[in-house]
């Protein structure tokens, strides 16, 4: 019988939610309780394939597949139930050079997790899993403590310790509505069989969670599609258990069950499914078999393993998983505080369950997961997603991609283009190459430029996939005479109200109650003293502020203050990115083409801004700079956008720049970025940012967990110019102990090194220290630089 109260309740009786469940428990939620509106796993846990694969495309997402790992190997004891683990290990097999590159990369990366795995030879390989074929195999990865699980016993195992920890779960209960309180918090959950006042709903329910969604006003950008895979009779002889086997290059996969194998793979014609609703009593239901759009896939299966030619097929499945535009995870709180989402399992939501049951709980038991999880974020998606059209495009391509190499600067294609600046005409003409991030159209670089590049200086391997001379020729115009850039995109966030500025010190490290035109750099920093925000913040008024913060993080700030800022009405947060275009002049001539086309003397200092006109443009002149020259950031209303282009452009002393040259430019000063650099789990300390916290201003969020740091964000030169750190390399100490992880790397054309930002220890944090970072399989030698490596004395931009 359902309680009339709960202290949470989780929707969705899939392994997401049984784990979710389970961990709430744990952690003290006993009163928490599981409604599944048919019998656990009869949605899409049931006919999951099972196979888990630690190394994912992020440190939080390995770090949970590590963490799921471990756990289902403790189930069998805190429960006495088998949840069908078998830590068989996982071959993941090179069949290109390509291919190759990127085991070798993903074997560094693991090094930092010390999650082990080595590369081995195409016959060690066939030795592992006998019955493939070494045709076209250069090499595999391999890694021991990989495996496959029973999607059901797992789920009634994690069902049976959150019961065992006091929490309750109840079947055949539908969920027929979610009421709120007059102010949108969640205040109940309406089932068929009763009513339940509670403070928390997650919304675990996998590919019926956009229909629970929208009993909130919610929109989740989610799309069945049907997965199909098969499992043959027994071979003759019956197979032994093996580890799993992967064949990317190849779209397929396969592992044993009871003598034979299990046979699927990602076609390149995905096909979604209900687009119009899941239809009414889908319970544990197969759509029907689409074997024309298994019939590449079984033809690479045949050669990979040719014993498939003959295999009897004994079940054939095609079963609908929840996908989400990026095919990962999405995770988090809504707008609607108290109604939270675990769902968008994308093919590897058994492989995560138990990591998605750590970080949701904690999430909404402390306030934040140990981890951080913007890759995961629901916040991660903008508004745009709330068109299935978009949505559909989106998750349509990142699944028929599924098992395809990601380079470095590598751009979705879908749903293009959908928000362009003002400008965007003039960056056509002018042989742009777009980027896209948070729908919006942003100039990596313009290929007429090209011509005056030097192209020996792109970078080898991936790091060259996607570059262009053209980098280094608008990279050496911002140091040498000026460049424009467009950053329209940008989201600006206005905060206002009577309680405004009270709030912004609150919320922010730094001291905001400066005089109006100041601009202030600071981070949001969560309870744990990690970086929430990175930002700057511009006074406009007494009670008026414009915030400034990447493409991407706006509907993740927003969040962010929205949370945070009191509820009485004296501060309103408002999201106006489209509201203001945004040109950057940045350079040591930009006082010399600017103060031609205003009145306004240019003399303010850095770090201020002033209303100007420049033309017949009313702007917002802010000096600030993310490539460490003179310049400022001209912010006028978008419909004077294209004219502030024309006006500025016209002098040919200025260059049109796009963000690969910002990217250089901003290493070389040693500028962070968040989500690479920055993150929710590093502090201003550990990350060279000390000079922005003023910890005499009085409290703040975050202010009492600043610690001395164990960790710092180094500078590090590689001793080859030409070889390019991408993200998430390894850095060896001259011992040979693996001592930090690189964030983010570059070349920087002014100085002329490939640099890389990597956190190490405090014992190798001096200058001249002796590291090196493993670069797709060698090391390469690496010294630890005084920041800022060009003008640190920071003249020029004082100029």
């Amino acid at each position: 019988m359902i309680p009339e109260r709960a202290r949470a309740v989780v929707i969705g009786g899939g392994v997401m939610g049984c784990s979710i469940l389970y961990h709430l428990a744990k952690l003290g939620w006993t009163d928490s309780l599981l409604v599944e509106q048919y019998q656990l796993t009869h949605g899409s846990t049931w006919h999951s394939a099972g196979l888990v694969g630690q190394l994912r495309s992020s440190i939080s997402l390995t770090r949970m597949m590590q963490y799921s790992v471990g756990l289902y190997a403790e189930l069998k004891e805190l429960t006495g139930n088998d949840p069908g683990w078998h830590q068989l290990g996982g071959l993941r097999l090179a069949s290109s050079q390509p291919r190759l590159e990127e085991i070798r990369r993903q074997a560094a990366w693991a090094k930092t997790f010390g999650l082990p795995m080595e590369i081995v030879s195409a016959q060690e390989a066939q030795e592992r899993f006998p019955p493939m074929s070494t045709d076209g195999v250069l090499a595999a990865a391999f890694i021991p403590d990989d495996g496959y699980l029973d999607p059901s016993q797992l789920t009634f195992s994690l069902a049976d310790a959150a019961r065992r920890v006091g929490a309750q779960i109840e079947t055949r209960v539908r969920v027929t509505g979610i009421e709120t309180t007059d102010d949108g918090r969640i205040a109940a959950v309406a089932t068929d069989q009763g009513r339940i006042e509670c403070e928390v709903v997650v919304d675990a329910a996998g590919m019926y969670a956009p229909e629970l969604a929208r009993m909130v006003g919610v929109d989740l950008p989610i799309i069945p599609y049907g997965h199909q895979y098969l499992i043959t009779e027994p071979f003759a002889p019956p197979l032994e258990p093996l580890p799993t086997l992967r064949d990317p290059d190849n779209l397929v996969y396969f592992r044993t069950e009871v003598g034979g194998l299990v046979m699927g793979g990602y076609e390149r014609k995905p096909a979604p499914w209900a687009l119009d609703g899941i239809p009414e009593g889908f319970e544990a239901k197969l759509l029907p078999e689409e074997w024309d759009r298994m019939e590449e896939l079984f033809s690479n299966a045949i050669a990979r393993v040719p014993a498939m030619e003959n295999a009897e097929v004994k079940m054939f499945f095609n079963g609908p998983e929840a996908f989400t535009p990026d095919a990962d995870f999405l995770l988090g709180e809504t707008d609607v505080p108290g109604f939270w989402v675990a769902a968008g399992g994308c093919a590897h939501g058994l492989a995560g369950a138990g990591g998605i049951g750590k970080i949701m709980s904690e999430w909404i038991v402390d306030g934040r997961p140990e981890w951080d999880v913007w890759p995961l974020d629901i916040r991660r998606f903008g508004r745009q997603y709330r068109s299935q059209a978009y949505t559909l495009a989106r998750s349509y391509e990142a699944l028929s991609q599924y098992y395809d190499i990601k380079y470095p600067g590598e751009e979705k294609l879908a749903g293009r283009p959908l928000r362009v600046s003002p400008a965007y005409a003039r960056h056509q003409a002018l042989d742009a190459s777009f980027g896209e991030k948070g729908g919006w159209e942003r100039v990596n670089w313009y290929e007429s430029n090209a011509a005056g590049g030097d192209e020996s200086l792109r970078p080898r391997g991936w790091a060259g996939e996607n570059w262009s001379p053209a980098i280094e020729v608008e990279a050496r115009a911002a140091r040498e005479s000026a460049a424009l850039f467009d950053q329209s995109s940008f989201s600006k966030l206005e905060v206002l109200g009577p309680g405004a500025l009270a709030f912004l010190e609150r919320i922010c490290a730094n001291r905001i109650d400066r005089p109006v035109g100041t601009i202030v750099y600071t981070q949001l920093l969560n309870a744990r003293g990690g970086i929430e925000g990175d930002l700057s913040v511009m006074r406009h008024a007494d009670d008026r502020f414009l915030l400034v913060t990447g493409t991407a993080f706006g509907t993740h700030d927003r969040a962010w203050l929205e949370r945070n800022a009191p509820r009485d009405g004296s501060v309103y947060v408002n999201d106006v990115t489209s509201a203001y275009a945004c040109l950057c002049l940045w350079g040591p001539r930009a006082r010399d083409v600017l103060q031609p086309l205003t009145k306004s003397p240019l003399d303010f200092k850095y770090m201020s801004s002033r209303a100007i006109s420049v033309g017949n443009i009313p702007v917002t002149a802010s000096r600030v700079t993310y490539v460490g020259e003179l310049g400022w950031e001209l912010y006028c209303p978008s419909e004077y956008g294209l004219q502030l282009w024309d006006v500025l452009i016209a002098d040919d002393r200025v260059t049109p720049g796009g963000y690969r040259a910002i990217d250089a430019l901003r290493l070389e000063k040693g500028y962070r970025a968040w989500a690479s650099d920055l993150n929710a789990e590093t502090t201003p300390d550990e990350a060279g940012l000390s000079f922005a916290v003023k910890r005499d201003k009085g409290d703040f969020i975050g202010r009492d967990a600043l610690r001395d740091p164990a960790q710092k964000l180094v500078c590090l030169v590689l001793d080859d110019p030409r070889a390019i750190a991408l993200g998430s390399e390894p850095v060896r100490a001259a011992d040979g102990a693996i001592v930090g992880r690189v964030t983010s790397g570059g070349y920087g054309y002014a100085v002329g090194a490939s640099i890389a930002l990597a956190y190490v220890p405090l014992a190798y944090t001096a200058v001249g220290t002796a590291l090196a970072v493993d670069i797709f399989g060698d090391w390469v030698d690496a010294e630890v630089r005084a920041e800022p490596l060009y003008d640190p004395a920071g003249e020029r931009v004082r100029a």
